[in-house]
């Protein structure tokens, strides 16, 4: 097989085996996550510093070769595929995953891009500190990609996004000159703050290649509930309610319609304790004792009404309660395809929304299936739908329509279409329908300015037709 000179000199500046060819060797980096996008690639790159990232970039300029930033592939929405003409190299960064410094006095941490979310997760846990991102994808998923992404996860409520964890970054920008923008600082005011531009830009401004991230002191107690209440209002009023007697120490309100718990119940039995219309997970965080903080958990649940409970007694009972959470995409992947949505909305109208899309939704396809469950301490919503209408054998022929429906409602309440999950492939028509022409405008002046032949990560929301 003749190589090209591209991949003969990428061949030289990185070492021949990190450079695949082979199909056997590249399918794994071309497929999405959901399995939508199948992609075909030059080659891909494993780098493996900074240096030779830079230099690759350099090369690949000179060369007029696009290039894909890939993290752990986990992406929802297509986001890290290449397209399928085969003239695409795909960059991935696993290689870059050293950590380089736990500055536990400073609660920071840098580590490279390609650290995956677990071990990051550990390395502030051995400096006894928290890093509170927390995703299904986390043995997979990589540091580089949650920013790429500005993942969000199951703490946004007190903690917040990548963006609010984030404090500097590393990037190699589009003509290789290398923007070390790294800090412990939390109060920097000497300019523009530069690494935000980066933060949810999905790798079409530049690699990512190390960050300075937040750690938090590491609760010492936990108090975790599942609780079935009657209604959503309820759930919205229990979520304020939590927010005024606890602050900032209720971590995480998470909510799961009663469709989302059969379907639990249907594939994992007796390990669902109760079924309600709509079920509750949330969890109390401290640096207290223990005992203290579950004492006031079950004194402020015994004044309310509910229809069924469970307090964790124990570790292993808390895991299991958040097993249940974590589960219910696998659970709906095993019942078949669906319309996913990862919506949000202000925490207040999360009830005028389900009522309205629901509403919408069973006029224009009665009897479709609907799949509700997220974050409502944050207004992030997973709102699917698994089945439109008989004899349809292809759910995603009505798609276009769903989503339509789906965002238009959105939208009508101040909410987004992309709200942990990024744009990719998947959403970028709908964000041209539905972001505002000047803010895109001034997010177009920006991928020109740094990136005027197209080379980075080509084909998404950016650059889409």
């Amino acid at each position: 097989m003749s190589v090209s000179p591209f991949l003969q000199q990428l061949s030289n500046l990185i070492g021949p085996a990190h450079v695949l060819q082979e199909t056997i060797d590249t399918d794994p980096f071309c497929i999405d996550m959901r399995q939508r996008y199948h992609g075909k690639p030059l080659a891909v790159a494993l780098p493996g510093s900074r240096a030779e990232v830079a230099e690759l970039v350099r090369l690949a300029r000179t060369h007029h070769v696009a290039l894909v930033p890939q993290g752990g592939n986990t992406s929802t929405c297509g986001a890290a595929t290449p397209d399928g003409t085969g003239a695409s190299l795909v960059v991935g960064l696993r290689r870059l995953n050293r950590v380089i410094e736990v500055d536990a006095v400073n609660h920071s941490m840098t580590l490279e891009a390609g650290v995956t979310l677990a071990a990051a997760q550990q390395a502030a846990a051995e400096a006894k500190r928290l890093f509170p991102l927390s995703l299904a994808s986390e043995g997979s998923c990589q540091i580089g990609g949650n920013l790429s992404t500005n993942a969000g996860g199951l703490a946004v409520l007190r903690y917040g996004t990548m963006r609010e964890l984030t404090l500097g970054l590393e990037v190699v920008l589009p003509d290789g000159r290398v923007l070390n923008a790294l800090s412990g600082l939390r109060k920097d005011t000497s300019g523009l703050d530069l690494k935000q531009l980066f933060i949810g830009a999905e790798g079409q401004l530049g690699f990512i290649t190390a960050a300075s991230l937040k750690l938090f002191a590491l609760p010492s107690a936990r108090a975790t509930a599942l609780i079935g209440l009657s209604s959503i209002e309820l759930a919205i009023d229990w979520l304020n309610a939590l927010q005024d007697r606890f602050g900032d120490r209720l971590t995480t309100f998470e909510i799961m319609s009663g469709p989302a718990m059969d379907l639990l119940r249907h594939y994992q039995g007796e390990r669902v304790p109760f079924c309600a219309p709509w079920t509750v997970l949330l969890e109390l965080s401290d640096t207290c004792e223990q005992g203290v903080l579950e004492e006031q958990l079950v004194n402020w649940l015994g004044e309310r009404e509910i229809v069924d409970g469970v307090i964790a007694q124990s570790e292993t009972e808390r895991l299991a309660l958040w097993q249940l959470r974590e589960d219910m995409s696998e659970m709906q992947k095993r019942r078949g395809p669906s319309i996913k949505h990862d919506i949000a909305v202000p925490s207040s109208a999360i009830p005028t929304f389900l009522q309205q899309a629901d509403q919408a939704l069973n006029a224009a396809f009665p009897g479709c299936s609907i799949m509700a469950f997220g974050h409502a301490g944050d207004g992030n919503l997973h709102y699917n739908i698994s089945f439109t209408r008989p004899g349809n054998l292809n759910l995603f022929d009505d798609e276009e329509a769903v989503n339509r429906i789906v965002y238009d409602t959105v939208y009508g309440l101040n909410g987004t279409l992309a709200a942990e999950h990024g744009i990719g492939q998947l959403k970028a028509h709908w964000l041209k329908r539905y972001k505002d022409p000047l803010a895109l405008e001034l997010m177009h002046g920006f991928k020109t300015l740094l990136d005027p032949e197209n080379l980075m990560n080509p084909g998404k929301w950016l650059t889409a037709d």
